[in-house]
């Protein structure tokens, strides 16, 4: 291992690959959120063919490893090359940049909407009940009450699912991205040096991580407050 390597390969990871991997992770992790509270919410309607079919997603998604899907996606897709083009979607898929976005963003769907489901299957009955009696619509409790109190519950699982789309970002040099990982191996085949290269990547990985890890807790202290004994 070489400090040098080390010391050379951190700035340009940082300038090259680091804005790729943030934008990898916080899409996928927007849109994801917004699709696993549908799913969740397609669970737990009780149509039979709504509710099989949002269960058959998660199932696939949480069931296969996301390798596979960023395969599936980037390489199967292609095999559709028509019926995309016909329906205006060929300009879309085609990008690997895309592809990625698409995988990590179903993956954690399927992961994020269990949680939404347990967090709102945990919500006292009482606390609806007492919604319902002030004269709040359906729509506004869920809005208000039911939704809010469900992400609280499911924050601190939702933290580690964040992690972990982080690392999972990496498998996006699988397909020609060139983020911090494809980079670090970039950085190796020219330096001859794979340790010091993804010493170097994993030290950035740490320091996100623990940001984001701090965040996130500080994020889930604040929306406790209220749990919270006051002063006097």
């Amino acid at each position: 291992m070489d400090v040098t390597v080390i010391l050379d390969a951190i700035p340009l990871l940082i300038e090259q690959g680091l804005r790729l991997t943030l934008e990898l992770l916080f899409l996928s992790l927007a849109v994801g959120l917004v699709f696993a509270v549908l799913i969740a919410l397609m669970r737990l309607s009780g149509i039979p063919g709504v509710a099989h079919a949002a269960y058959a997603f998660v199932y696939f998604f949480r069931s296969t490893p996301l390798l596979v899907q960023f395969f599936l996606i980037y390489y199967g897709l292609g095999q559709f090359r028509p019926e995309l083009q016909a329906v205006g979607l060929w300009q879309f898929f085609r990008e690997p940049f895309w592809c990625a976005i698409t995988a990590l963003t179903f993956n954690t769907a399927a992961y994020t909407s269990e949680m939404i489901r347990g967090g709102i299957q945990s919500v006292p009955h009482g606390q609806i009940e007492a919604a319902r009696a002030c004269g709040m619509s359906r729509v506004t409790v869920f809005r208000r009450i039911v939704l809010p109190l469900a992400i609280r519950q499911a924050l601190p699982a939702y933290s580690n699912e964040v992690v972990l789309m982080l690392h999972a970002t990496a498998l996006a040099s699988t397909i020609t991205l060139m983020e911090m990982t494809g980079l670090a191996g970039r950085i190796a085949s020219r330096t001859f040096d794979p340790v010091s290269a993804y010493v170097a990547v994993g030290l950035i990985y740490l320091v996100i991580t623990l940001l984001l890890t701090r965040g996130l807790k500080w994020i889930e202290w604040k929306s406790t407050a209220y749990l919270r004994p006051r002063d006097g």
